[in-house]
């Protein structure tokens, strides 16, 4: 019930929320008699703070039509490269009318982002995508709300996310590709090309795994703790709803994201009061850029999707209890897990000094278990003052962190031609 619970709330704040923000905008509109009135500005930001704690927070949209590549301004158009029911690939297809530029861009490097299924949109990767387009040709998997995945497309777990890295790999052609997993999607991708591997089958020209638990026990965080601490029993009677109505994929057993924002907001419950004052006080001063940052940063934040329960179960038994990939003891549709099988791949970690998320050495744990990447082919950075999300957001991301990527895939590309 506490799906529908949820629901019941939704539907008595959505009211409230689209009263306070109209309220809010003729307060503020100085065609307005209302705005002369005394307390008019306090009264108004009231207003948006109730709509934006009150309203429903919809997927972003990428957004990115335009970017710069190659010194050159150049447009960008997102379009569906493959249609999954969990997940769609999407590929950034860049356009010139510079002919130099455009012959730059075709000799680029091909690269699939795979973002997290883990709460949040794959739309949290924007600047990420956004950066890449300067010197690459860009794909990344947008992994689908499961609350709009009807029942009768069947259940998602963590072997099914393995085959669908594969089926992505095969389809833009592994030979040319570089693949970038961010966070929780180290551990299915590198089994993923493990198993590609371990078939004879061609693997992507680099590896590049950023702030990954491919190895927990290694400087374990509170959300290490948390899903060790628990039986698999506890998750499932706990956090697991069945999917209301009212949604196409109505009957379907999931991880609500509405618990999944509560779980973010507890981990920092400070911050995030103290975030929100700040904006009351930033409309009262009229300080519009801090406002409009604000805004920006909850749009993304506070949206989140529904995992399918099975793929999130899976995901705490496998990854975070039985260590299964680092022990070697992971089978994935019957057959065995086994990185040392990876060759040709070169592979880059990259870590966060103040990861508090995935701890220090849980991705550098890659190069034990890729055993058969010669030495030369293989690179660690652990990059300092860095947190989980500025290893692949923000300034010390575009700064400090791409170059070096960029500057790993490009070698080993180059080396392939």
């Amino acid at each position: 019930m506490l799906y529908q619970i949820h629901e019941w709330q939704r539907s008595f704040l959505g009211p409230l929320s689209y009263f306070a923000q109209a309220s809010a905008s003729m307060l503020n509109d100085n065609s307005s008699p209302f705005a002369r009135l005394p307390g008019a500005q306090r009264l108004a930001a009231g207003y948006e703070l109730v709509h934006r704690l009150g309203k429903d927070y919809e997927k972003p949209e990428f957004g990115i039509h335009n970017a710069t590549a190659h010194d050159q301004e150049i447009a960008v158009i997102e379009r569906i490269a493959l249609a999954k029911p969990f997940c769609q690939l999407r590929r950034f297809k860049r356009f010139s009318d510079d002919p130099a530029t455009i012959e730059k861009m075709k000799n680029d490097p091909v690269v699939l982002v795979v973002a997290p299924l883990s709460g949040h949109h794959a739309t949290l990767l924007r600047d990420t995508v956004r950066t890449l387009l300067r010197d690459h040709k860009v794909y990344i998997t947008d992994w689908v709300d499961a609350r709009m995945v009807p029942i009768d497309a069947g259940t998602f777990g963590l072997d099914d996310y393995v085959a669908y890295v594969e089926e992505f790999i095969r389809h833009i052609g592994a030979r040319q590709l570089h693949v970038i997993s961010v966070c929780q999607p180290t551990v299915p991708v590198l089994a993923a090309v493990s198993l590609m591997a371990t078939r004879g089958e061609d693997t992507p020209l680099s590896l590049t795994m950023m702030g990954g638990p491919i190895d927990p026990r290694r400087s374990p965080t509170s959300v290490d703790n948390l899903a060790t601490t628990q039986p698999l029993s506890w998750f499932r009677g706990n956090v697991i709803h069945t999917v209301p109505p009212n949604y196409p994929g109505r009957g379907r057993e999931v991880y609500p994201g509405f618990l999944q924002h509560a779980g973010f907001i507890a981990m920092n419950p400070g911050r995030h009061v103290n975030s929100h004052w700040d904006f009351y006080q930033d409309l009262l001063r009229g300080d519009l850029d801090d406002a409009e940052s604000h805004r920006k940063f909850y749009d993304e934040y506070n949206a989140v999707l529904d995992m399918p329960a099975r793929f999130y179960l899976d995901t705490i038994e496998k990854v975070f209890q039985q260590f299964l990939l680092p022990r070697g003891l992971w089978d994935v549709a019957g057959e065995r897990v086994n990185p040392a099988a990876i060759t040709r791949s070169a592979l880059l970690t990259i870590e966060g000094e103040l990861d508090d998320i995935s701890g220090l050495g849980q991705t550098e744990a890659a190069h034990d278990l890729c055993s058969g990447i010669p030495a030369k082919r293989r690179a660690h950075n652990m990059i300092e003052g860095a947190g989980h999300y500025g290893i692949f957001s923000g300034r010390r991301w575009r700064e400090t962190v791409y170059p070096q990527v960029r500057d790993f895939i490009r070698k080993f590309d180059q080396a392939a031609k």
